[in-house]
Parts: structure tokens; C-alpha cells; sequence
């Protein structure tokens, strides 16, 4: 590798397996100095699709036996415009289902650097935008160089859970904006699997930072194989994430409930014109089946980045593909997406499975548990992974409703020559110990980003640390920011400080929507604008299963 990949001030990294401003300073760590946070602002308000029709809601109900929670904005994704650090573009899921997908997928642009926000929703998307499909998920958003705005978007149709994943069809759209998000393009669609034996899920796309005109997505698909033993599978929902945790659980020795055999490859499809056309979408990696029912072997949360010099990497969670059984990975591509190496394995997550629950009564939430988040840094090459793992857990956490079950904390690793080595993972939230309730040590759905000028990390993630369960029934949940300046190095535990409390008031995390689980989102949105500036995007549980979405400027990186 070339020299653009090694950090100046760091340490060798290690091979390892498989309302008004509020300026707040706080010197913890070498390097830091006061971060400001702007006022918490409400992203998005008001439910657009109240007045639709178009999507049957009773048939719905009474065909799939399905919940739907209305005024839910659901898991968003946050992008900045590379020529205008002011304007700011967030996709999020819009009236959630329990059992899979949203009504629809909603855009939000700020052009004030996210002081005041104005929908703008894709059209010829779900029913409820135009389109040909009763539900969407999965949101997300980029910019191109020249500021021309992406919206990917998953879309489904459901079916009944007799079926393998619940879904009689699922595409990919991508919709396009030549006006920087204001207004969207007809979708182009990538791909369109009419067979309740696939799911297409889990997708994302890319914005080639390196050269203007490249656009990247990726996605897994599910599939069972043969077809023909899916007939007696009772998997309910389509949703790929509780598909893998199900698989996970039994092959921990979990009951099985998976009758057939699957695969999950990774798919592509790049556009090289800015979105106006795409190539025939592909799989790069194809992981193999499983060699008995219930067995198989998947991709998931494919994400791909790119590095300063335009080496294209996509990262991915491996399952069953490894001996470890869950493990971060990636494909590299030298030529902007055309050909695909074989993978490389970087890093045992090492989950088991357990996730992370409501610390009091032991409820599931839908968290991060086998995924993970990925940035690079745009100046030194070096690149980021945060997710959650119980490896470094101490204490147990018991509740009525979950038994006991390890404590899952944010582990970060990093590598400084584009991905051929990774430092150990390190535990890097600051959740405080607590010995009269371990399970509010619990910290769960991380985001990872590199400042524009290269001089700070940036992680984001939610805990239970001001719980008190008073009154009863009240289960708090924050948000919060943490920073490493990468003249420090990132590799030690200790390098992480400054944390901000990024909401204001705690929530009540019995009040997010229960889907697998109470549900804020599989991921949350977090970007760099200009230099010295990120911008967290994050849900909040604001009553009975209803939740929004908030951000606040961080500025004054160091």
C-alpha cells in the first residue's frame, strides 16, 4: 500500500483473526478542545401519508394479520452536500409495520445547516408516493461531487408468513435530484425479484467521493435453496436482519425454526453517468449454501467505501461463512466497481446473539447486534469500524423478561493501511458501570464518521445509563457523542473522550413500535459537512408508538 494509508502520530496496527448554542469544553483526552452543539432540532413532523389510500391499510391488516404505526419515522440516514456545507438531505422509513417495511420513504432537506427542514419525498415509489409497491425500507441517501442527490430505496410487497420471508415481491429503486434533493427524477429500478423464494434487503449506495459520475449499491439477497423445500417454512416478516439473528440462534443451539436451505450473496450495480443509468445488477460474492435444512451461508449490511487513491472496498457481516460464524469482511475493486477480488475477513464481531434488552423489564430491542458501521478518513486513508460486541462485558445482566444475558458495549477498530491489517478491538463508550442495575451499562446502535479535514472520529451511539425506572414503566434512553482527534491514537480506549449528551431530556424506550423488538432503526445517520463539522441524525421515542427524528450540529472539531 501507499504511504496515503499510514497515520503520522499512530501506533502499528495488529493482524487479527477471521434552543441557543451551547458551547461545552472539557479537555479529556491529548489533542481535544470544546466541541458546540447547536439546539436539538426535530427533522421531521407530521405524518405525509395520513391521507393515502392507495395502499389498502385494512386488507393489509386483515391479510397479513399486520400492526401499522402510524406517525413512526423510522431509521434515517443523513447526507451532506459536497458543494454546499450548509444543505443537508435525510431519508427515513414513514409509518413503520411490525412485520416488515413502512408505508413509505420520506425525504428531508435542511439548507441552513439543519436549522429548519422542508419535505421532499420521491415519487413512483410505494402506493402511497405513486408507485407500484405497498411498502418500502430500508433508506439512503448520498451526494455526488457536483451535488446531485441519491435516494436508494428497498421496496416490497407482503405476503403471507407461510411464505420463506413473507414477501411475494421485493426491487431496489434508486431516484435521482439534479437540484441538490429539491425535487426527484422517475426511479430507476436495479432489480425486481418476483418470487416469494427472495428477498432482496439491506442495501446501500455510494457516491464516489474520488471521481464525480460513480455511484455504487450494493444489497444482500436471501433465496432458498432449492425453492421447492420452502413449502412448510413459517418465517414470519420479511426482514433479513431477524432472518440472520434466527440463524444465529440456532446454530448457538437455539430451537430452529428455519426449514430450508439458503444463501444470501452480495449484489451490485454501479452507474458511471451520476445515476442517469445503471449496469445489470450482479452478484460479487457468492457465499455458498448450507449442507442440511436450516443451514446456510449469507452476507448482510453490505456498505461500500472508498479510499482517497479510488480503491473501492465493500464491507459486510459474514454468516456461517467463517469459523467464528459472524464475522466483518469486505471485497476490494480497483477499477471503480468493474471486477471484485476475492473476500477478505477482518474482524470477529463475536455478538452470540443475546443483543441488547430493556434494562428493567427484559424486552427486546431491535439494535445493531450483527451489523456494524464503517467510515474513512478522507485525508490519511485510514479506516474506521464500530459496532456492538459483549467481548469485553463484566457483569451480567439479569431482568424478569430476558434472564441473564451479557452486556454489549461499542467496540471500535481501525486500519491504517487500507484494511490489510486491523488494530484489536478496544471498548470505547463511556457508559458508566452500575452496580444496582448492570443492564443500564447496555450501549447499542453505533455510528462511526471521520471529520472532513481528517482530524477527528467521531462515534455516536444510545444507552441506558440515566434509567431509573421512575415511574415504573419508564425506561430512559439517551444519546450521545464521542471524539478521538486523530493526533491521539484511536487504537487505545483512552483516546475516546468529550462525550456529549446529544438528547436533552431521557425517552421511554417502551414506547418505539415493537418490530423484532421496540425499533428505532437498524442504523442511524451521521455525517461530516466541511472540515470541522458532523451532523448526528437520531430517533426518539415521543409517545405510544410513535417516534421522531432530531439532529444538532457539532461543530468546533479539533
Amino acid at each position: 500500500m501507499t504511504s496515503i494509508f499510514r497515520r503520522l502520530s499512530r501506533s502499528a496496527s495488529w493482524g487479527f483473526a477471521g434552543g441557543s448554542v451551547i458551547a461545552l469544553a472539557c479537555a479529556i483526552v491529548p489533542g481535544a478542545q470544546a466541541q458546540t452543539l447547536g439546539p436539538l432540532v426535530q427533522v421531521a413532523a407530521g405524518d405525509p401519508f395520513s391521507g393515502c389510500t392507495a395502499d389498502q391499510l385494512n386488507a393489509q391488516q386483515a391479510a397479513f394479520g399486520s400492526v401499522l404505526y402510524p406517525a413512526a419515522s423510522i431509521e434515517p440516514w443523513v447526507a451532506a452536500d459536497p458543494t454546499d456545507t450548509s444543505r443537508l438531505l435525510v431519508g427515513h422509513q414513514q409509518d413503520r409495520w411490525d412485520d416488515g417495511g413502512s408505508r413509505g420513504l420520506v425525504g428531508v432537506v435542511s439548507s441552513d445547516a439543519g436549522r429548519t427542514w422542508t419535505n421532499s419525498i420521491p415519487t413512483g415509489v410505494t402506493k402511497c408516493t405513486g408507485g407500484a409497491f405497498r411498502r418500502a425500507s430500508d433508506p439512503w441517501v448520498d451526494f455526488a461531487l457536483d451535488g446531485t442527490a441519491f435516494f436508494f430505496s428497498l421496496v416490497l410487497d407482503p405476503m403471507k408468513p407461510t411464505t420463506p420471508f413473507g414477501a411475494r415481491n421485493s426491487g431496489l429503486l434508486v431516484s435521482r435530484s439534479v437540484d441538490h434533493g429539491a425535487t426527484w427524477q422517475a426511479p430507476v429500478t436495479l432489480i425486481s425479484t418476483k418470487s416469494p423464494h427472495a428477498l432482496n434487503d439491506k442495501n446501500s449506495l455510494t457516491a464516489d467521493p474520488t471521481a464525480n459520475g460513480y455511484v455504487y449499491a450494493v444489497w444482500d439477497q436471501l433465496s432458498v435453496f432449492p425453492p421447492s423445500q420452502a413449502g412448510d417454512q413459517a418465517l414470519a416478516g420479511n426482514d433479513s436482519v431477524e432472518f440472520a439473528r434466527q440463524v444465529l440462534s440456532a446454530a448457538a443451539g437455539g430451537a430452529p425454526s428455519i426449514k430450508f436451505n439458503f444463501t444470501g450473496p452480495s449484489f451490485f450495480s454501479r452507474s458511471v453517468d451520476n445515476g442517469v443509468t445503471w449496469s445489470t445488477a450482479a452478484p460479487i460474492y457468492q457465499p455458498g449454501t448450507g449442507n442440511q435444512p436450516g443451514t446456510g451461508k449469507q452476507t448482510i449490511n453490505n456498505i461500500v467505501r472508498v479510499l482517497p487513491d479510488g480503491t473501492l472496498r465493500d464491507f459486510f457481516t459474514g454468516i456461517g461463512v467463517t469459523k467464528s460464524g459472524l464475522s466483518i469482511g469486505y471485497l476490494t475493486s480497483t477499477d471503480k466497481g468493474a471486477s471484485w477480488s476475492a473476500p477478505t475477513f477482518v474482524a470477529d464481531i463475536s455478538v452470540r446473539g443475546n443483543g441488547v434488552v430493556t434494562p428493567d423489564t427484559g424486552q427486546p430491542i431491535r439494535d445493531a447486534s450483527i451489523l456494524y458501521s464503517v467510515a474513512v478518513n478522507p485525508v490519511t486513508g485510514a479506516i474506521y469500524l464500530a459496532w456492538q460486541d459483549n467481548r469485553f462485558s463484566t457483569a451480567t445482566c439479569t431482568t424478569p423478561g430476558a434472564g441473564s444475558i451479557a452486556i454489549s458495549g461499542i467496540v471500535f477498530s481501525e486500519s491504517d493501511n487500507g484494511g490489510v491489517t486491523w488494530s484489536p478491538p478496544v471498548m470505547i463508550n463511556k457508559t458508566p458501570a452500575n452496580a444496582a442495575n448492570p443492564c443500564r451499562q447496555q450501549a447499542f446502535i453505533p455510528a462511526v464518521v471521520a471529520s472532513g479535514d481528517g482530524k477527528t472520529v467521531v462515534v455516536t451511539y444510545y444507552d441506558f445509563r440515566k434509567d431509573t425506572n421512575t415511574p415504573a414503566g419508564f425506561e430512559g434512553t439517551d444519546y450521545f457523542a464521542l471524539f478521538c482527534p486523530t493526533s491521539s491514537v484511536c487504537t487505545n480506549s483512552s483516546s475516546w473522550g468529550n462525550e456529549r449528551r446529544l438528547t436533552t431530556a431521557s425517552f421511554n424506550i417502551l414506547n418505539a413500535p415493537v418490530a423484532r423488538g421496540h425499533f428505532l432503526g437498524d442504523y442511524m445517520g451521521l455525517a461530516a459537512s466541511g472540515a470541522a463539522t458532523v451532523y448526528p441524525v437520531f430517533g426518539v421515542a415521543t409517545g405510544l408508538n410513535v417516534t421522531d427524528e432530531f439532529t444538532r450540529q457539532i461543530s468546533g472539531l479539533p
